[in-house]
């Protein structure tokens, strides 16, 4: 068992640190570049299809999330952990991340809310971490929340782990909504959003609904935001885990909305969240011949072209990279095409 002690002891109110040099953090769903090698740099994208919350005081279930198999495993300081128990999780959740690889899994921690008076005690011990890759932060209502947490990075984590470490926004209420640009443009250390329904509902009294109507603005604002400065936005949390006609209706809507992973409560959501938030393969395959096809055209010095009787242009290309990464992230086999007489063309002006 690994205890830590040696603890930077600050207090919100007092932390001040003086700005530092920003290390090259920039989400990997923002390297989609057209300009070289296509499918080849769109390698290095750290999938978040199921992002699998595990309780920080319960030894059963943490010694069960080595073998589960979600993309990022997240080790529960919040909502999991009564106040009396937050201490001895802390360091339950520091050995669960040093005893094991688990895998190919991201292993993340959520914290406590900033200003919730327990997060600068989470931060001390899991930044000792020397395989903490991600840290969740609940209740984000502005920048400075992320840029507290980075900044805690920049002092207290292992300076070999410094670059690997990730943040994810945890959107729960209007005021984040609101806050939302600021938000996602707070720090390049930022890599995702996720949205949580339960907050979200009880900060504006919205009645849950089967057809989550309520939530459709927000769900299609956090895709939004998400999308337009490169970053994943992950879905919110099926609550009627043993109901999986629901969990497959939520996945099915949530990856039409844009989203590119779901929250996950229980071990038995995770394997249909992971398969339904891979790309159809008939989707895969044509995405391939895309961005092949653009290859092979852009080195003619040709710029649209004609596949199966369509115009393909920039914006199409682009949707086929970030099929053919996603697709890549989730350990699908890409096809082999091979290539169809198409007459390719400039587009006409």
């Amino acid at each position: 068992m690994l205890r830590f002690s040696g603890l930077i002891n600050v207090t919100t109110k007092s932390f001040s640190l003086p700005v530092t040099t920003r290390i090259n953090t920039t989400s990997t769903w923002r390297f989609f570049s057209t300009t070289s090698n296509g499918i080849d740099n769109l390698n290095s994208i750290r999938p978040r299809r199921a992002l699998f919350y595990v309780p920080g005081s319960d030894e059963r279930k943490i010694h069960k999330s080595i073998s589960v198999g979600a993309d990022c495993v997240v080790y529960d300081l919040e909502d999991s952990v009564s106040s009396s128990k937050k201490g001895t999780a802390r360091h339950m959740v520091i050995d669960a991340l040093e005893a094991s690889e688990h895998g190919k899994a991201e292993k993340a921690v959520r914290i406590n809310a900033v200003g919730s008076g327990h997060e600068l005690d989470d931060l001390n011990v899991i930044l000792l971490s020397k395989r903490l890759q991600a840290i969740v932060i609940p209740k984000v209502q502005s920048a400075k929340d992320i840029q507290f947490v980075s900044r805690m990075i920049d002092s207290i984590a292992i300076e070999s782990q410094r670059e690997r470490i990730r943040l994810i926004a945890s959107i729960e209420s209007a005021l984040g909504m609101m806050n939302i640009k600021e938000i996602v443009t707070a720090d390049p250390r930022l890599d995702a959003l996720i949205f949580a329904a339960e907050d979200y509902c009880a900060d504006l009294g919205l009645v849950r609904s089967k057809s989550r109507e309520e939530m459709l603005f927000a769900r299609q604002l956090i895709v939004n935001a998400a999308g337009a400065y490169g970053l994943q936005a992950i879905d919110l949390v099926c609550v009627d885990y043993q109901d999986t006609e629901v969990l497959n209706e939520e996945c099915r809507e949530g990856k039409q909305f844009g989203f590119s992973g779901k929250q996950a409560i229980h071990p038995d959501q995770i394997d249909i969240i992971q398969k339904a938030f891979l790309p159809d393969p008939a989707d895969l395959e044509r995405a391939v011949r895309i961005v092949e096809g653009y290859e092979a055209n852009s080195q003619k010095g040709v710029g649209a072209f004609s596949l199966d009787g369509k115009m393909i242009d920039m914006p199409v290309v682009k949707w086929a990279e970030k099929v053919v990464a996603r697709a890549k992230a989730g350990g699908m086999v890409i096809p082999e095409t091979e290539p169809k007489k198409d007459v390719s063309t400039e587009k006409k002006k």
